[in-house]
């Protein structure tokens, strides 16, 4: 009874089986599943060769800090170096595999020092990478990555491989801070591929240009010459400033910046600046775009034409002397040129005889081209007198001018006058203090008017005024011409 309840259980497994009869039959340890096939070749055909260089699989069965093992069903495990893990400098092993990944590698050393295989799992990356960049470069496809960082002069991307996108060639126009873009996932087209020294240069701006081409057509098909369009400067550089009018940039070339000369675009404009400019121009071929922000703007030639007239009298200043003559800036951005002809009634050999730069005088209109943009002046004609122009009229005071604009001049001593200008009022304390005229005065006829008692100035002289009386005014009177020359 005892024996027959220590009773022992066996696996069916752990066992053979026994026939009808009692016969024992072994359990298979090994199934014959060569067949026909012979043992030594099914052996040989079970090791795995390879060479360095060659591309394998295997699978992640160790993860440590420096190091990745992968079973490739060779003899040893093959050894990844954390630096042949990825393109990315500086990760952790474990970010980039997990155990039980299946990843190829490429074998760089069959055996090193220490009898390891030496595999690389970036450089198996390459491979496959540049195989598949050159299919899409001939066939003119883009790339996309994730931006992993920010190098000198660009952003590195991958794409399988280091991509380098230069900064000029992020966006449509140059950016410049660049660290926002690491971490997101761009496109970008090939433009450069040199697979022996292992550079691909991309460009997200062809990209970019090449999603807006069709916008960018339409854009241009409704854009017509003479409109005016606000945009923002994008960039200035030395002949001109580009201008976003909301989709395309189009370019105001320095000259059409402004009615005046201009040194340097970026002393009318700057970056960021929200102008009107007109469209002068649209060249559908080449996709540009001509503006010009001075169209927007009067024109100084237009109103100086507008409000003088030949024969009227100026004030101007001398700023430039040539063989030929002088320039006079008789205006803002206005200069008018005085032949040597005209300088004076006698001969004039050089301009400098009569003239000097800064010198500041009255000179007369003889001519206006507007169409050619000049003036032509003279100072010979000016002493002739004649009528000045009325935005000088003020200074003298409205009383001083016939009808016809002519100065006839003012007895501030005798008459009843109420100065409208500080300069008026110094000459009529000076008038005041020594009882003289300081212009002959005209009635209505033209004739002279007797001077004051005691006093007998020649036609066409003045009284000079002490230099500190003329100083202290705050905005003095410019020298008439000597015909009827008002207050200086």
């Amino acid at each position: 009874m005892a024996d027959a309840a220590r009773t022992t259980h066996l696996s069916p497994e752990a066992m053979g089986s026994f026939d009808a009869e009692g016969n024992y039959t072994p359990r298979t340890i090994v199934d014959d599943d060569l067949g026909d096939a012979d043992l030594e070749k099914a052996m040989g055909d079970s090791i795995i060769e390879f060479d360095d260089g060659d591309v394998i699989e295997g699978t992640v069965v160790k993860i440590d800090r420096d190091e990745v093992l992968l079973d490739i069903g060779f003899k040893s495990e093959g050894v990844i170096p954390a630096r042949e893990l990825s393109i990315r400098n500086d990760v952790d092993p474990a970010e980039i595999v997990s155990l039980g990944d299946h990843v190829e590698a490429l074998v760089l050393q069959k055996e090193d020092k220490e009898g390891r295989l030496v595999l690389s799992k970036k450089r198996a990356q390459y491979e496959r990478a540049w195989t598949t960049i050159e299919e899409k470069k001939n066939n003119g496809e883009m790339v996309s990555g994730p931006v992993i960082e920010v190098v000198k002069g660009g952003l590195i991307v991958d794409i399988g491989l280091r991509g380098f996108l230069p900064a000029s060639l992020v966006e449509l126009r140059r950016v410049r801070e660049l660290q926002p873009y690491v971490g997101k996932v761009i496109e970008a087209k090939i433009i450069e591929l040199d697979r022996n020294r292992n550079n691909v240069v991309l460009s997200r701006r062809a990209w970019l240009e090449e999603a807006q081409k069709e916008q960018r057509g339409d854009f241009l098909q409704n854009l017509k010459p003479g409109e005016r369009r606000k945009g923002v400067v994008s960039s200035v550089v030395n002949f001109g400033a580009f201008v976003d009018l909301g989709g395309m940039d189009g370019l105001v070339h320095v000259s059409e910046l402004s009615w005046k000369h201009v040194d340097h675009p970026s002393s009318v404009v700057s970056v960021g600046d929200e102008i009107e400019v007109e469209v002068l121009d649209v060249d559908l071929d080449k996709e540009r775009i001509s503006l010009s922000l001075k169209a927007t703007q009067s024109d100084p030639w237009q109103e100086f034409a507008d409000s003088h007239a030949v024969g009227q009298l100026v004030y101007g200043r001398i700023t430039k002397l040539v063989p030929f003559g002088a320039f006079v800036q008789v205006g803002d951005g206005i200069e008018g040129l005085v032949h040597i002809s005209e300088m004076a009634v006698h001969h004039v050999d050089l301009p400098e005889q009569v003239v000097t730069p800064g010198e500041e005088l009255w000179v007369k209109i003889i001519d206006i081209d507007l169409q050619r943009r000049r003036i032509s002046l003279s100072i010979k004609q000016a002493a002739e007198g004649g009528e000045v122009s009325e935005e000088y009229r003020e200074a003298f005071g409205e009383h001083a001018y016939d009808e016809e604009g002519n100065y006839i001049g003012f007895d501030y001593a005798e008459g009843e006058f109420t100065p409208e200008t500080e300069a008026q009022a110094a000459w009529a304390d000076f008038a005041e203090e020594t009882g003289t005229h300081v212009v002959p005065l005209k009635d209505a006829d033209g004739n002279d008017i007797p001077p004051a008692e005691g006093e007998a100035p020649v036609e066409g002289e003045v009284a000079a005024a002490p230099a500190e009386t003329v100083a202290e005014a705050e905005a003095p009177a410019p020298e008439a011409p000597a015909v009827a020359e008002p207050p200086a």
